[in-house]
């Protein structure tokens, strides 16, 4: 009865959010980009005002990962993200042309129903927050269970910010009492125009079936290739720094890595020295048996927790120091776990006879899943790199750089966001790093160049003008077989004469 009584109120509390933020957003959807901007930085100013608290915060309530790394996040989202955002345009006129016409127009969504996940709760929410301001959309949260005060406390810091600098109130704002009914109900109702949902993958059902757009971000089986002509002490460096980095929950880091056979040794040297322990067949076996209920769930427990720590759970010791559990692996299975996505500083190791041969475990691993999130290749020859790139089934291919920080674009030129789509799962509406572009609908305007009479006379002219083109045609061609037949006649009465 109670459990009842809580789910109703959720709903009942949902439906308040939604439409008062569908009310919120008409008066924002009057702002001007500039004034949508200053807001932003605000907000952004205040947050990382906040990142250590906030850090700390999160990392005490749900145990996952690394403090230090999660203060990181924070502060690529309230400064990254931020200097990202600068001088972008998404609401209003967009695009123009030579006279002063307007021929694009940005217009926000409306109502956002967000979802974040437990791994990254505090950096994920600013993101998505610094996001649907800056295209001119309400937002309401919905509290991940685990992650209740952290993303609370982060709300009200930006709820508070973003009003003081101007916001209409109700334009940000969080579901207190989460319930999955409640959620269900903030994502279906008839307010919300998007669902933006990270890492929740069990809300992922709800979303679709709510029949609004959904935007689903979130992590996949995405193997790292190491092809021999690499720099494989640096390959190894970035991918250990990457697997390890918050204890390898962070969206895009590596799930497996594919070795190329010549160099399987050298790379195995590698990863030891880089802190990595390779596990025998017993300490294989014990880890698998431990990273998953038998039922197939993911042992919480089990998520985002140093190497050391993770062995020990599972009952064997490693060196002290040691970063990085390797497992060996030969095939890809439904009956091994360690095909799975693993949360946690485990790579599964491949060894493949050459590119090719890699090319095809990796599309093998990123099918297994179907989330097709993110491939690495660690490769110096452009050939090889360009037909990783045309051949696999994955929404962004990363080269020479950490997976981790790579995709969500810190090492690289894509769009730094802690949202990473993946269109090739099925789930979601594009395979983007998440930005404020994907948050509005663009309006395409076209003028009128000429009248109707023009296009029928247009019209009708070239279509009496193919009949006589085509008579010409025939005609042209007729008159050259008379003259191919003419200079034969003459060739042949030339040749009897001289005879």
């Amino acid at each position: 009865m109670m459990i009842a009584d809580k789910d109703l109120l959720s709903m009942q509390y949902a439906r308040i959010l939604a439409e008062n933020a569908r009310e919120a957003q008409k008066k924002l959807s009057s702002f001007s980009q500039e004034s949508l901007d200053g807001i932003v930085e605000r907000v952004a100013e205040t947050m990382e005002g906040h990142a250590a608290e906030l850090a700390t915060l999160s990392f005490e309530e749900t145990d996952y990962g690394r403090q230090e790394d999660k203060l990181v996040e924070i502060l690529f989202v309230c400064r990254e993200v931020r200097r990202a955002l600068r001088g972008m345009r998404c609401v209003g006129a967009l695009k123009t042309d030579a006279r002063g016409n307007v021929l694009e127009v940005g217009v926000p969504r409306g109502v956002i129903a967000a979802l974040c996940p437990s791994t990254s709760p505090v950096s994920t929410t600013i993101y998505k927050s610094l996001l649907a301001i800056k295209s001119g959309n309400a937002i309401v949260f919905s509290l991940h269970p685990r992650a209740t005060r952290c993303m609370a406390r982060t709300l009200d810091f930006i709820i508070a910010a973003a009003e003081s600098a101007g916001l209409p109130e109700g334009c940000v704002s969080y579901l207190e009492l989460s319930t999955k009914s409640g959620t269900t109900e903030l994502m279906r109702h008839p307010a919300t125009s998007l669902v933006l949902l990270t890492g929740v993958s069990g809300m992922v059902a709800a979303a679709e079936a709510s029949g609004k757009p959904l935007i689903c971000g979130g992590t996949g089986n995405g193997p790292a290739f190491i092809e021999r002509s690499a720099d494989v002490r640096q390959a190894v460096r970035d991918i250990v720094f990457s697997k390890t980095f918050d204890c390898g929950i962070a969206p895009s880091a590596e799930q497996c890595v594919v070795v190329d056979a010549c160099i399987a040794e050298q790379t195995r040297r590698a990863f030891e020295e880089e802190g990595a322990c390779f596990l025998g067949e017993r300490e294989t076996h014990a880890l698998a048996e431990v990273l998953f209920h038998h039922d197939g769930r993911r042992r919480r427990d089990m998520l985002g927790i140093d190497a050391v720590s993770l062995a020990r759970r599972a009952g064997f010791d490693v060196p002290a120091g040691t970063k990085l559990l390797i497992a060996e692996r030969k095939y890809v299975s439904d009956a091994d776990v360690y095909n799975r996505e693993l949360l946690a500083p485990v790579l599964p190791w491949y060894v493949e006879d050459d590119w090719m041969h890699a090319c095809e475990k990796c599309i093998e691993l990123l099918l297994f899943d179907r989330t097709g999130h993110t491939l690495v290749i660690h490769s110096r020859d452009a050939e090889v790199i360009r037909q990783f790139a045309l051949k696999k089934p994955v929404a962004r291919l990363l080269v020479n750089t950490p997976a981790a920080l790579g995709g969500m674009g810190a090492t690289t030129e894509l769009f730094p966001a802690l949202t990473l789509g993946s269109g090739l799962a099925g789930h979601g509406m594009t395979s983007d790093n998440v930005s404020p572009m994907n948050l509005v609908y663009i309006r395409r305007v076209g003028y009128g160049v000429r009248s109707v009479d023009e296009l029928f006379h247009d019209i009708k002219g070239r279509s009496d003008a193919a009949p006589a083109a085509h008579s010409d045609q025939v005609a042209e061609d007729r008159l050259d077989t008379l003259r191919q037949l003419l200079q034969e006649a003459i060739r042949a009465i030339s040749d009897t004469e001289q005879k």
